[in-house]
């Protein structure tokens, strides 16, 4: 394209330029395989990663997909370095594969096998990986340690040969399920994400909030027809699980059990809390059984971008068992992707925000940052603080609370979140605004209270601290109100917008509002915030707190 809105560079970064008309599709194509790294107003910049590649490629995308991409959009010739890069760097996943084979009359042994001898030496005499490999029975095979399936596939990632795992699954103990299509149908995207993950095995599934995960997780179930271990991030949302796949499914109550701080059922599917899950007990994982505790043929990771560290340590010892991650971002605060790549599988399914929002399955939304400003008291207070009381101070600053007011009263008649971190400012907005407040402490029998009342309109404002991030199913909700939040973290961006995601039955458009304190860290953070709307296809509007007043 000869005036294209792509500018690739050869170090791999990739710039679009948000004005040019055919920005929006540019970054739907680009997005499949590269990560936004920065997203000011005109020019955001992307960047072409080998993970992103290979996900991409496990996604079924090809190099010659991802270059005519970038031929198709880009201003100038793709710089001859780049597309060499891509074709060699897609070319080693699948060089390697790890699959079962009969060695010396036994059937099932565990191998790592490649056409390419040079590159299957070159990993058996790596350091950390030789010692997982027992036997070499023939030139392409090496039989790897029973117990190293998951091991080996990290170790491989990390010298830049990602394995392609076809060594099968155990299939649980069967157990019939059935979807309950009475009245609702799968949508078509959620039936493709289904339908890929089932034949390959294990992997991820990545939609935004509202587009209906927990039906795709029901949905696997369903094919696989087997025992199911959910692993979940918290009570609520465990409560969800078991609501929704008693009205979507087959399965009755007697069929799911909870395993979490206030129950410790197993049942054909069970429903766990990632805390449990790591619990220690005098050092040791006091709940470590439950992974054997039947035969799981299926185990689904929701927010697979929130698993706790430790749970890769758990996971990389059920390689044998199928893995579904459900999440609406990839990105980890971690940085650990590779471990969910490795470990959960690849991506094997995504579709972006704005194509489902343009299909009418989720609400379209204006995301706006209101900049406050701080009095001279405040201002000072602030400049004399010491760095790790900075953010704390800009975030619970007193002068959001007259905004929220505003904003409150301009969105009259509609449902509205106050989102905030610090449990002092919680309470203070909840008196303020005179709304009942939802936090950790909020015993899950009254929360699930209050999220009733919001959602049948008995109560349409309710300020509520992160524990309202993660799988509340809030469909009315079409204002959220940010006051503070973890440091701009990405992950939480996506768990906010997507409470506002839901098709309304309004009709509104949905409203996301950010406060932010101006000049301090309170703004540099919300630089990832809006990297993360810009990643999604958003637009960004900055308003001045007096405009809001007017």
């Amino acid at each position: 394209m000869a005036d294209g809105p792509l500018i690739v560079q050869s170090d791999r970064t990739v710039l679009l330029e948000v004005a040019h008309p055919d920005a929006e599709s540019a970054r739907h194509e680009l997005a499949i395989f590269a990560e936004l790294e920065r997203a000011p107003e005109h020019i955001h910049t992307y960047r072409v990663t080998r993970l992103g590649l290979w996900n991409a490629r496990a996604a079924g995308h090809t190099a010659e997909d991802m270059l005519s991409t970038l031929d198709r959009w880009s201003r100038f010739p793709v710089p001859p370095s780049v597309s060499l890069d891509i074709r060699e760097t897609v070319g080693r996943y699948g060089r390697l594969v790890i699959e079962r084979d009969t060695i010396d009359g036994q059937e099932g042994t565990l191998v790592l096998r490649s056409s390419d001898s040079a590159v299957l030496t070159e990993m058996a005499r790596n350091k950390r990986i030789s010692p997982l490999l027992v036997g070499h029975p023939s030139p392409d095979t090496y039989v790897v340690d029973a117990w190293a399936r998951g091991q080996i596939k990290q170790e491989l990632l990390k010298i830049g040969w990602p394995a392609e795992d076809r060594a099968g699954y155990t299939p649980g103990t069967p157990h019939d399920i059935e979807l309950a299509e009475d009245g609702w149908t799968l949508r078509p995207y959620q039936r493709k994400a289904v339908d890929i993950f089932t034949e390959g095995g294990s992997g991820v599934v990545v939609l935004p909030c509202g587009a209906g995960k927990t039906l795709v997780g029901a949905a696997a179930m369903a094919d696989t027809k087997t025992t199911t271990l959910i692993l979940v991030t918290n009570t609520v949302s465990a409560r969800q699980w078991r609501d929704e796949l008693l009205k979507r499914t087959s399965l009755t109550p007697e069929e799911i059990g909870e395993y979490s701080g206030q129950a410790k059922e197993v049942k054909p599917v069970t429903i766990a809390t990632y805390q449990i899950l790591t619990a220690k007990r005098k050092g040791h994982y006091a709940h470590l059984a439950l992974l054997d505790a039947l035969d799981w043929g299926l185990i689904v990771y929701d927010e697979v971008h929130l698993l706790p560290a430790p749970v890769f340590k758990l996971t990389a010892d059920l390689q044998a068992r199928r893995r579904l991650g459900l999440t609406a971002t990839l990105v980890r605060e971690d940085g650990r992707e590779g471990d969910v790549f490795s470990l959960i599988g690849p991506k094997r399914f995504d579709a972006p925000w704005k194509e489902i929002e343009a299909q009418g399955f989720i609400s379209p939304a204006a995301c706006y940052e209101v900049r406050v400003d701080l009095p001279d008291g405040e201002r000072m207070e602030y400049a004399a603080a010491a760095d790790d009381e900075r953010y704390r101070l800009a975030a619970t600053a007193e002068a959001k609370i007259d905004v929220v007011r505003d904003l409150v009263q301009r969105h009259a008649g509609e449902r509205i979140l106050v989102i905030g971190q610090y449990l002092d400012q919680i309470d203070e907005l909840a008196q303020a605004l005179d709304a009942p407040q939802i936090t950790g402490a909020t015993p899950v029998d009254e929360r699930e209270r209050l999220y009733q009342a919001f959602r049948v309109g008995e109560i349409s404002l309710l300020v509520v601290s992160k524990v309202a991030n993660f799988s509340i199913d809030l469909p009315e909700a079409s204002v959220a109100i940010q006051v503070s939040g973890s440091f701009g973290s990405r992950q939480e961006e996506a768990q906010r917008l997507g409470r506002l995601l839901r098709p309304k039955e309004s009709g509104h458009t949905a409203s996301f509002y950010t406060l932010i304190a101006r000049d301090t860290v309170d703004q540099d953070f919300a630089q990832n915030r809006q990297r993360f709307l810009a990643e999604q296809g958003y637009s960004y509007t900055i308003l001045d707190a007096d405009a809001i007043a007017a």
